[in-house]
């Protein structure tokens, strides 16, 4: 196991033990994600935790946490353990992939997008979060697991090489920006991690979904000057050979 895969799995394995599992229509994503659903029949959500963007049932999951894969499988949900690496499906099973603030947590982006590209059908849709901008990194960034943030002309080279067309992009994410909150924030997630956890999944998650604001979304990948964190809507090119991870 990697270090940044035990970082992960110690830092969400506390946090979903003492979580309660959400519904996807419960998002600001879901009005993206519900119109999509007729034409992807086979579809996969990579590292939801709790707070999975598709629908449980008929839906298949890939997550690392143990309390996770219990949780959506007695939910009615296709979960398995596995890592967004090495994803355990074959080539082109999928009209639908989605990964919501997990590429960030990865080492080997180039590996994660070569998967996801290679399970996904051509024509299919990959939709996912990434937080913007290596300026803006923060401890807390490294403290949930991150890896990197990433600026969007990177962004664009690593879709493009492999075969995935960004179509449609929105701010997103509710992570606050306010140092001393931060900070303030670091401090009781390393010395009082339980009750840390406490707080969040019963006050601040509920209030955080309470003010969800509508995504936006532009056409293409949209100027975000400041924005801390982006959705895009991508699609694997038609007619792309099968990609095998490096």
């Amino acid at each position: 196991m990697s270090d940044s895969n035990a970082i992960n799995r110690d830092f969400y394995d506390v946090l979903w033990s003492e979580s309660h599992l959400e519904q996807a229509d419960r998002f600001n994503t879901w009005p993206l994600i519900s119109g999509m659903l007729p034409l992807a029949p086979t579809r996969l959500e990579i590292g939801p935790g709790l707070r999975p963007r598709l629908p449980i049932s008929g839906t298949y999951f890939v997550d690392i946490s143990t309390p996770v894969i219990e949780r959506l499988t007695t939910g009615g949900g296709m979960a398995v353990s596995g890592e967004i690496t090495d994803l355990p499906f074959a080539d082109e099973k999928f009209e639908l992939v989605c990964a919501f603030d997990v590429i960030e947590h990865v080492e080997d982006d180039q590996r994660v997008f070569g998967e996801v590209s290679r399970v996904l059908k051509d024509g299919g849709l990959l939709i996912c979060s990434v937080p913007l901008y290596a300026s803006l990194w923060t401890n807390f960034d490294e403290f949930v697991g991150h890896v990197r943030r990433y600026d969007p002309v990177d962004l664009l080279a690593l879709f493009a090489a492999h075969d995935l067309v960004i179509e449609r992009s929105a701010a997103y994410g509710m992570q606050p920006t306010n140092p001393r909150l931060l900070d303030f924030s670091l401090w009781w997630l390393k010395h009082r991690r339980r009750e840390a956890m406490w707080w969040y999944n019963k006050v601040f998650m509920p209030l955080g979904m309470f003010f969800q604001k509508r995504l936006n979304f532009v056409d293409g990948l949209m100027e975000a000057p400041g924005v801390d964190e982006i959705v895009l809507v991508c699609r694997k090119r038609r007619g792309s050979a099968p990609l095998q991870a490096c």
